[in-house]
């Protein structure tokens, strides 16, 4: 009987590891059926790090991103600025074939620093509000992450890798239910969709909110909290709430004033604006529009002691953030207000510059203060880097245009306001500005510190820009706060015409003297010739009584004043005068003929004119020429000496202006003249642009 129980105990312990094993292989399989497949999601190559708004994730970069239109800014560190991918092939991580990488946001930093590595050149850039570092795309064990990403944007480039976009979801570890974050629409609001306008704020006194503190990166200036900033809110975004990156839900302390009593409708389009005069009423913040019963004041023509083209170029970045924003539209305002605007004055255009610059208005869509206020209020900022010398070579191409109300009489003036340092260089595109007859200024607010200098691409980047480094069109500002201080100041400047030295150019400020050869041996046909290279010179130039002058002798054994510089002061009376040079026919006399220029002609130079002569001869002069030119050099007279066929050109060097080889040209035929025009032009501004700008 003993044996028979064990037995049978034997056979039921038996049974039970049988079905103990079997259930834990099917438990297995069941776990291994249940392993969720993680799809790697795709990203093109210029996709950006700021634009995912996952903390942490995995992605598939394609092949080809080693491409230097990918831009990449830092080192090991990037700014989110950067394209994903291009990074990675920069850190080592991926080469140019792609691959997959794990990407984890941290904190923005005050400076990166640029390097080339792995065929990509990173660039330097001053400071940004977030950053990003990489490794292998290997998850760590136990943690996933979310197939589908996150973007800040419904234009973003998830749609060109054919990505959907959902809710953020942080990855998960065994244990833990990851849920997404819901943003839940408040009682009684409704959606707005997503539009680009932003909207001018009310006016909030002290206490009539209260916000928390945004956080802040380590090492980067604040950064203002805009409880009125641009609309972005999709439909699935509530009104009065925000989610941070790291998912946190917050409510904004306005939240409860933007919300509509239930069964009210509320729908904003691009150009629904709030007002400045908005009171806080039951249903919400409504515009409340008052009609004057005032007496229209007669509109100003603008001051007529202050008549300038004036561009401002605003700093649009995203560092300066919109807090700093307001305060420069608020000056941009207070120096419309103090110039006077009007068509017999000042006329002010502005160009936001940010990645690529924009005209905001030209100089002439806006003919008051009062309208011109108006529109900068109306301003949205941009965000992206501070490119600056793109800025300025823009408005050299095309904001001082006839189309764009440039009156050509008026000085052309163009401020620069940077917030920091710019991120690309300013000093070549400034010397073209310089040339075109732009008188720039320079306000640097808040400039780079010490410990920031190592940031900053061109050292010295304002005295670089500058019309002069005199210190009359630098102005440097410590803080936004303080920018209030420089209005009267700046006003004073760009108002004071007589100091603007950069609207003189080598096309509009010179009195040009032609001293022509009309010996026997030029012959009538060949003295036409001349007398047409004389005028293609004198078309190169802006002709008037306070720009350039042309005056003209002629010499054989004699010397004929042919019109003198105050004779003629429009470029068409000035051609018409040269066609009606008559031929002398004579001698050769080039010294006594440049005594005479120097006493009928030059004598009569205003004292703020360069002095030029240009001196055209056929053959060897009969008398001394060494003790005439002599004294047209010690008297600052400019001599270009241009000689054809049986000129020598020993003589050719004397005359000339040192050094010679710029002064002095020779042709062997007077039908080859022509092609000495774009040279001597060259050379005459070449020269003029040299001069020291201190």
């Amino acid at each position: 009987m003993g044996i028979v129980v064990l037995t049978m105990k034997a056979s039921v312990i038996e049974m039970f590891l049988v079905l103990l094993v079997t259930g834990i292989h099917s438990n297995k399989e069941m776990t291994k059926i249940k392993r969720p497949k993680f799809n790697v999601p795709q990203i093109n190559c210029d996709v950006k790090a700021g634009k995912i708004i996952n903390p942490e994730f995995v992605v598939k970069c394609p092949a080809g991103c080693q491409d230097p239109k990918y831009h990449v800014y830092g080192t090991d560190v990037y700014a989110s600025y950067s394209s994903v991918c291009a990074a990675a092939v920069h850190s080592g991580v991926l080469d140019n074939s792609g691959g997959k990488i794990l990407v984890r946001k941290v904190a923005g930093q005050s400076g990166y620093t640029g390097s080339y590595s792995n065929g990509v050149q990173s660039l330097s850039l001053p400071r940004w509000r977030e950053s990003f570092i990489i490794s292998e795309g290997k998850p760590p064990k136990g943690v996933t992450y979310p197939s589908a990403l996150t973007y800040s944007s419904p234009k973003s480039q998830a749609a060109k890798a054919g990505e959907t976009t959902k809710a953020y979801q942080k990855p998960s570890v065994p244990g833990t239910t990851a849920e997404p974050v819901t943003l839940m629409q408040a009682p009684g609001t409704t959606l707005v969709k997503a539009t680009h306008t932003t909207l001018p704020k009310p006016s909030l006194s002290a206490g009539s909110t209260t916000s928390s503190p945004r956080l802040q990166p380590v090492g980067h200036r604040s950064w203002d909290l805009d409880l009125w900033s641009t609309i972005t809110s999709s439909q699935n975004s509530p009104r009065g709430n925000s989610v941070s990156p790291s998912g946190v839900q917050r409510q904004d302390a306005l939240g409860a004033a933007l919300q509509k009593p239930a069964g009210v409708h509320a729908s904003l389009g691009e150009t629904d604006l709030w007002k400045l005069g908005s009171v806080l009423l039951d249903a919400g913040f409504v515009p409340k529009e008052e009609l004057s019963t005032q007496p229209l004041e007669p509109i100003s023509q603008g001051d007529p002691n202050c008549k300038v083209d004036l561009s401002f170029l605003i700093d649009g970045s995203a560092s300066i953030g919109k807090r700093r924003f307001r305060i420069q539209k608020q000056f941009l305002a207070d120096i419309a207000q103090a110039l006077d605007i009007g068509p017999a004055g000042p006329l002010m255009g502005v160009v936001q510059y940010s990645d690529n610059p924009a005209t905001q208005f030209n100089l002439k869509t806006h003919m008051n203060s009062q309208d011109l206020k108006a529109a900068i209020e109306k301003i949205t900022q941009r965000g992206g880097l501070s490119n600056v010398g793109r800025a300025i070579s823009f408005v050299t191409k095309n904001f001082f245009s006839k189309a764009n109300g440039n009156r050509g009489s008026a000085p052309n003036v163009a401020v620069v306001m940077v917030d920091g340092w710019p991120t690309d260089k300013v000093e070549e595109a400034s010397r073209v500005a310089r040339e075109s007859g732009i008188n720039i200024f320079f306000i640097t607010i808040e400039g780079a510190v010490e410990n920031e200098k190592q940031y900053v691409m061109e050292s010295n980047f304002a005295n670089k820009a500058v019309c002069r480094t005199n210190g009359f069109y630098s102005l440097s500002v410590q803080s936004w706060f303080s920018l209030h201080k420089i209005v009267q100041p700046l006003v004073k400047r760009v108002c004071d015409t007589e100091r603007l030295a950069c609207s003189k150019t080598c096309f509009n400020s010179a009195d040009i003297g032609f001293v022509i050869d009309g010996s026997s041996s030029v012959g009538t046909g060949n003295f036409r010739t001349v007398l047409q290279f004389v005028a293609n010179l004198s078309k190169e130039f802006e002709i008037s009584d306070t720009d350039t002058r042309i005056g003209a002798v002629q010499y054989t054994y004699e010397q004929r004043l042919e019109f003198g510089f105050d004779a003629y002061s429009t470029k068409p009376d000035i051609l018409n005068a040269i066609k009606s040079v008559g031929y002398w026919s004579g001698g050769t006399s080039t010294g006594a003929a440049i005594s005479f220029a120097l006493e009928q002609l030059f004598k009569k130079s205003k004292p703020n004119k360069r002095k030029l002569m240009i001196l055209i001869t056929d053959g060897r002069s009969y008398d001394d020429i060494r003790i005439p030119a002599m004294a047209a050099h010690h008297k600052g007279v400019i001599t270009y000496a241009i000689g054809v066929a049986w000129a020598a050109q020993d003589e050719l060097d004397i005359i000339a202006s040192y050094p010679a080889k710029d002064h002095a040209f020779f042709v062997d035929e007077f039908d080859h003249l022509y092609k000495s025009v774009p040279k001597v032009i060259q050379n005459i501004c070449t020269e003029f642009n040299s001069r020291p700008r201190n």
